[in-house]
């Protein structure tokens, strides 16, 4: 059985692990054996169909760990894979991976999980996973503003070219001109790592989330230095306020100054906007010079945290002048996951749900394609897909 994206929608009921993604409701898939995982350098991630019994269809579940906690996520999917096989005993079951940690825990996951492991390439999956998401699951791509927190984007009658910012550990940067052509075309390693290193030496916090929360509480214009710190006023000729910063967490060095005054919220705010501005620029001059205009943020550093995301939004539309977008999605995180839950044989025959008749209609769309031989594959393609679930 092929996976039926049909009526898909973002679930919108309370989360029961606060933090995670929302669930995607699949209302006309009935049963999907299917997990994921996309381990990076920070976080580990994992995707997996489930389905409540007397209710029809089913969803795409999300959940995350750290990546030096990688026994609770190995623990998780042990635990995914023993309901399954109370349900289908004696189905074979195979689990996609990849990121950096498909390699890495690749002997561990497959002497642990006891099922077949099949690595997938990192940034085919990041681009099949937000090639799916913006296509197929409305309401999932937005801007952000401070006036207007969540406007959803209509899905794009071509959404290509596009280019992909996705900030994990470090950052890449893909330009994407269609479902199967894409360039890493920049990256920079001062990214979501850089981060969370900084503020574990620098403040008490134990957890990425606990820094995003501290930095909502703290004021970055204690600890950087601004433009109106050394001008006293804007530099309106050459278009600066005197908010904007100047050097980050500038006044830090001054002398006579006890360092013990400067508060973990407001060094948490600093590094966050530094981080956030250096990204968002480099995003800018990178789309520039590629001429495109539509701009994806994904990557777990994000987790929709308004001050990334503004801080993001503002870089775009400053140093564009409001000519490019800065996007975002409600899954942000899992683009890896969920291009590598696509990449089981069942669903990359299928991606898209077509019927058999919509398949034989595109191919016949191709002027060289030959209507005998298009029909027997489709056959066979429909038979394979139902055969390997």
């Amino acid at each position: 059985m092929t996976m039926n994206v049909i009526g898909a929608s973002i679930c919108d009921e309370e989360l029961l692990v606060q933090g995670e993604a929302r669930d995607i409701q699949l209302p006309n898939t009935e049963h999907v054996s299917q997990i994921s995982v996309d381990v990076g350098g920070s976080l580990a991630k994992v995707v997996y169909f489930s389905r409540k019994s007397g209710t029809k269809g089913g969803r795409l579940n999300f959940r995350k760990f750290e990546t030096e906690k990688i026994d609770e996520c190995i623990a998780f999917i042990v635990k995914l894979l023993e309901e399954s096989r109370a349900t289908r005993p004696g189905h074979e079951f195979v689990i996609k991976a990849t990121g950096g940690g498909a390699h890495l825990y690749y002997e561990r996951f497959r002497e642990e999980l006891k099922v077949t492991i099949e690595k997938e390439d990192e940034m085919e999956c990041l681009i099949t996973g937000l090639n799916f998401l913006i296509t197929e699951i409305p309401f999932e791509v937005f801007t952000y503003s401070e006036a207007n927190p969540m406007c959803f984007e209509e899905t794009p009658a071509d959404p290509f070219p596009y280019m992909l910012v996705n900030i994990g550990s470090g950052v890449s940067i893909l330009k994407v001109t269609s479902a199967n052509t894409f360039e890493r075309i920049s990256g920079t390693s001062l990214g979501g790592g850089t981060l969370w290193g900084l503020l574990s030496l620098l403040t008490g916090a134990k957890t990425f989330d606990e820094m995003l929360e501290a930095s909502q509480e703290g004021d970055n214009r204690n600890v950087d230095m601004l433009v109106g710190d050394i001008y006293g006023a804007d530099y309106s000729k050459i278009g600066l306020k005197s908010t904007t910063i100047a050097s980050s967490m500038g006044k830090v060095f001054k002398k006579n100054v006890d360092k013990r005054q400067f508060k973990p919220e407001d060094i948490s705010r600093s590094l966050l906007y530094m981080v956030s501005n250096n990204i968002g620029q480099i995003a800018y001059l990178n789309a520039q010079a590629h001429g495109l205009s539509r701009i994806y943020f994904g990557g777990c550093f994000i987790r929709g945290h308004p001050i990334t995301m503004n801080t993001l939004s503002y870089a775009i539309n400053f140093w564009s002048k409001g000519a490019m977008k800065a996007l975002f999605l409600r899954h942000e995180g899992y683009l890896g996951a969920v291009g590598a839950f696509m990449k089981h044989r069942s669903s990359r025959r299928n991606s898209r749900s077509f019927t058999l008749t919509e398949q034989l209609a595109q191919k016949l769309a191709t002027p060289e394609a030959d209507l005998g031989v298009t029909l027997a594959q489709d056959t066979l393609d429909v038979v394979a897909a139902e055969e390997s679930d």
